[in-house]
């Protein structure tokens, strides 16, 4: 029997070393461009960004088009946006706002068949337009879509342990961007924020569920690595292109200049 083909979910699980950024421009070549270099997986951003479910669509079918990992952000955990992305054939779900056991179960049963309650549709490219049986089709989406709970409110916080214990979920993102926002005024925010972050690794490494998170440098990163993260977002498509358009105005007006003294 021939083995399956390693999926994302499957190096996701097996807590690999997984590099990759957010989607916010609704186009498809930066996906093209992030996969044609080497990143493992984008996260296309429904939340914060223009995106549509055509949007959606298209660039999904880019990044299988240059074997890059498409997880899309939804913009909250109804069972509608989650089905519709899964549908388009992305590899998984980042869902914002996973406060409590109960939200991160209503999630898993979104987005699996059996034990779950994923609305049955074989004929998307989820499901090769009809081309599989029922059954294989069933079996091909559950084991391949990765369910990740965003962990960015203090009640998350106070309800880590049920959270990362609940079956199905595959692993949890630290968001500490909101955890700042949401502890300003509460204290020492970076002292929260620190403590939450570790109070995460602790829970999910009880269970054995993978962390990814944004570093916000790389010595960050090396920190959360050592600290059990193994799923790095390292920025955005924007984010990426205003650094590389300040480096290069930069590195040319400096150029410019000094040769016009001269």
């Amino acid at each position: 029997m021939t083995d399956q083909p390693q999926t994302f979910r499957d190096r996701f699980l097996a807590g690999d070393t997984l590099y990759g950024t957010f989607l916010k421009i609704p186009a498809t070549m930066p996906a093209e461009i992030l996969g044609s270099v080497g990143y493992d997986f984008v996260v296309v951003d429904e939340e914060h960004s223009p995106f549509n479910r055509e949007t959606t669509d298209r660039i999904v079918l880019a990044c299988r088009a240059y074997g890059i990992a498409a997880v899309v952000r939804v913009q909250s955990g109804d069972p509608a946006q989650i089905l519709s992305v899964l549908d388009c054939g992305a590899d998984g779900v980042l869902v914002p706002h996973v406060r409590d056991a109960a939200t991160a179960r209503a999630i898993v049963a979104a987005g699996r068949y059996r034990g779950g309650k994923r609305g049955f549709a074989p004929t998307t490219r989820a499901g090769t337009f009809g081309k599989d049986a029922q059954a294989l089709h069933m079996e091909t989406q559950d084991r391949r879509v990765t369910l990740i709970a965003m962990i960015e409110d203090p009640e998350a916080i106070d309800n880590i342990d049920e959270i990362v214990a609940v079956e199905g979920l595959d692993g949890v993102f630290i968001g500490r961007g909101d955890l700042a926002a949401a502890y300003t005024g509460m204290g020492d925010v970076a002292a929260l924020v620190r403590g939450a972050t570790e109070k995460v690794h602790a829970a999910a490494a009880k269970v054995g569920l993978t962390v990814a998170i944004l570093p916000g440098t790389a010595e960050d990163a090396a920190v959360q690595a050592r600290a059990g993260s193994t799923a790095f977002l390292l920025s955005s498509d924007q984010g990426f292109l205003r650094a590389a358009a300040i480096q290069a105005h930069q590195t040319f007006a400096g150029a410019v200049a000094q040769a016009q003294k001269g």
